[in-house]
Parts: structure tokens; sequence; C-alpha cells
């Protein structure tokens, strides 16, 4: 009896043992194998995007100054004021610029006197006078023929002859220089051609007198906002020095600076989401107008522009603005998060994955990268569980997860 009562009692440590030995077991893996997070790879659709932020700009500005040496007289708009094209913005002293326009106006009417004169006079007069001269030219002539006939029969000295072949000379000459006067006064003629030449100088100077008075208002070219003013009354403007900056009415576009490395998913018409850094739960659409060729050597930045399809009450020149570009769309796409990829630019992009408890290095394929995750395009499936890039765990460990 004593045999049965003691085995028990000697027994019962050797019970207890298989558990102590699993909890301790446990306590031990636990405190090794520290718990892990994981990323699962899913399925679903993926929109690729590129991010960057710029400023709002129109597509041009006109930059405003004068094109003469004035002083201002008045400035009848202010810096911020909406202006209608024509609209006056400036105006100079206009008086020198008036007197040098009268001046042109009177040679013009001098000009137009003298070629009036020329076709009413002096050419009518030139007219009559040739006719005069070839008449005492001829009544010259014949007199000489005579006193010829004469001096042959011996009634007429040889000074007689001499008087009668100068007179007929001098009749010869008159007769040129009439011709000449009567061919110069003609509508073909120098005198009338020099006229005309006067009269277009006159012309010509009265143009540009009227168009240094054209100067002396300062316009808008164009309908838009002034952004900028730097020119009060009473101060002396020399030529193109810059008085105002107009922003013309226009879609206003977004001038963002893209990383280089972004470059090849760009194409012209793609739509973007862009929001203003003062207002960033407002959103609204855009589209990519303009890819400038030519990379920032020092910023390995591009320049882009897009257009501004529904303006924002709110938008002002020179805003910041943050844009999203969508570069691609993939349905049902197998994407992981991007931080579980390790060396994610190398030949080889790697993951840790989970398979059968233990960790296993698995070489995959990727494609586009947006919004922190990646697609998958080998190596992986869906329902797949990898750890973080940044996890110590070496392949062959077992891995603890954590819960999800």
């Amino acid at each position: 009896m004593e045999n049965t009562t003691t085995t028990p009692k000697k027994m019962r440590w050797w019970f207890l043992l298989p558990p102590v030995v699993l909890v301790c077991g446990v306590l031990w893996f636990n405190s090794s194998h520290p718990q892990q997070d994981v990323y699962t790879v899913q399925r679903k659709d993926f929109i690729q995007t590129v991010v960057a932020s710029g400023r709002v700009e129109t597509p041009h500005r006109i930059d405003l100054g004068a094109q003469i040496t004035a002083q201002v007289v008045s400035v009848p708009v202010a810096e911020g004021q909406q202006v209608s094209k024509g609209q006056l913005l400036i105006a100079l002293d206009a008086r020198e610029s008036e007197a040098l326009l009268a001046q042109a106006e009177l040679q013009i009417a001098q000009a137009e006197a003298r070629l009036r004169q020329l076709r009413e006079v002096d050419a009518p007069v030139a007219e009559q006078s040739l006719r005069q001269a070839m008449v005492t030219r001829d009544t010259a002539r014949n007199q000489h023929q005579r006193q010829q006939d004469l001096f042959k029969r011996g009634f007429i000295g040889q000074a007689a002859l001499d008087e009668s072949q100068k007179n007929h000379d001098v009749a010869e000459a008159a007769l040129q220089v009439a011709v000449r006067h009567a061919a110069g006064t003609a509508p073909k003629g120098s005198d009338t051609a020099l006229a005309l030449a006067a009269l277009e100088t006159a012309k010509a100077s009265a143009a540009a007198a009227k168009a240094r008075v054209t100067y002396t208002r300062i316009t808008a070219p164009a309908d838009g906002v002034l952004i900028a003013r730097q020119v009060e009354p009473g101060d002396l403007v020399q030529a193109g020095k810059l008085l105002m900056t107009l922003s013309p009415q226009a879609i206003p576009q977004l001038v963002v600076q893209i990383d280089e490395k972004s470059m090849r998913h760009l194409q012209i018409g793609q739509d973007a989401l862009a929001s203003l850094d003062a207002f960033p739960e407002q959103r609204f659409p855009a589209k990519l107008v303009y890819i400038n060729p030519a990379v920032n050597a020092q910023t390995g930045a591009v320049t882009v522009k897009l257009d501004v399809l529904k303006v924002p009450p709110e938008m002002r020149q020179d805003m910041t603005a943050s844009v999203d570009i969508q570069v691609a769309s993939h349905p049902q796409a197998l994407l992981i998060d991007s931080a579980a990829i390790r060396e994610p630019y190398s030949r080889e992009p790697s993951v840790m994955l989970i398979s059968n408890g233990k960790a296993e290095k698995r070489v995959i394929r990727t494609g586009a990268s947006a919004g922190g995750q990646t697609e998958v395009l080998d190596g992986l499936v869906q329902g797949d569980q990898v750890l973080s890039a940044q996890s110590a765990v070496k392949a062959g460990e077992r891995v603890r997860v954590a819960a999800q």
C-alpha cells in the first residue's frame, strides 16, 4: 500500500515538465523572433501619377514702357485693376509732340501748294515760253538766212552777218532752255518729281509726329489685370523703361518642374488634377500642353506647362500649386507596397517573402510606381505576404507575423 500511495507523489513533477518546456520554448521563440509587419500583395485598379509643384502663370505677360522721354501727367489705373483693351494707362506730356505734328502738317500744306503752283502756273508758263522761244528761234533763223544772201551779193558787210549769226545762236539757246523748263514742269518732269518727293517727305514727317503724339498715351494692348505698376505722376520716364506689367486674360497655366527621371512618362494631352496650396481641399482639372525639350543642368528638372480646364475663383497670379499628372492606368494590377522592395532600382529588385513561416528571398519584376505602391509584373501572386525592406530578418529564418 505504501508503494501505491508514494508513487504518484514522486511522479507528479514529471507531468508538469512538458508544459513548462513548451512555455519556455514559446518565450524563447518570441524573444528571439520579434513580430514582423508584413505587406500583402493585392490586385486593384492602379493609376500611375507624377507629382510636382509649380506656380500659376498666364501664357504670356506684357511689359509696358514708354517709347519717348517725357514727363508723366497722370496714371488713371491702380495695381491689381482689371483693364480693357485700349484703356488709358499712362498719359505723358504731349505738348512738344503736338507742336512737332503741327509743324509737319504745315510742311505738308507748303509742299501741296508748291505742287499746285507747279501744275497751275509754272507748267502753263513754261509751255507758253517754249512756244515763244520756238517763234523767236524761227524768226532769227529766217533773218540770218536773208543776211547771208545779202552778204553774198555784197549788200552788207561781215559785221552785219556776224550780228545776225549771234541773234540766231541766242534764239537757239533760249529755245533749249524753254524746252528743258517745259520738260521739267511736265507731269513726269524733274520739277514735278521734286515737288512730289517734298510732299511725301512732309507726309512722312507728319506720320512720325503723329506716332510720337500717340506715344504720349500708353494704353492697354489687351484685356487683363495690371499686376505691377512702377510709375507715378510727375516722373520723368525714358524710352524702354519698364513702367507696368499686364497679365492678359487667357487660359491660366501651371508651370511646374518635374524630375528628369519622370520625363519618359510624360506625354502631351495627359490629364491631371491640381490644387492651390492656399486651398488644398479644392481640386481642379488640368491638361498637359507643353514639355520643354531641355533639362535644367543645375536642378536636373524639366519644365512642363498645363492648361487649367476649370479656373477656381480663388486663383491668382504666381500662386503655388500642386499637380498630379496621370501618366498611366492599369486595371486590376498586382500591387505591393513600395516599402517592401529591396534594391528597387537595381537589375534584380527583390522582396522577403513569407513561405511556410520562414523568410524567403524572391526576385521580382516591377512596373510602374505611384502613391507608395509598385506594380508587380512577375515573381509574386495575389495574397502573398512580404516583409518590409527595413526588416532585419534573413532568408531561412522563421518569421512571427504581427496581428493584422
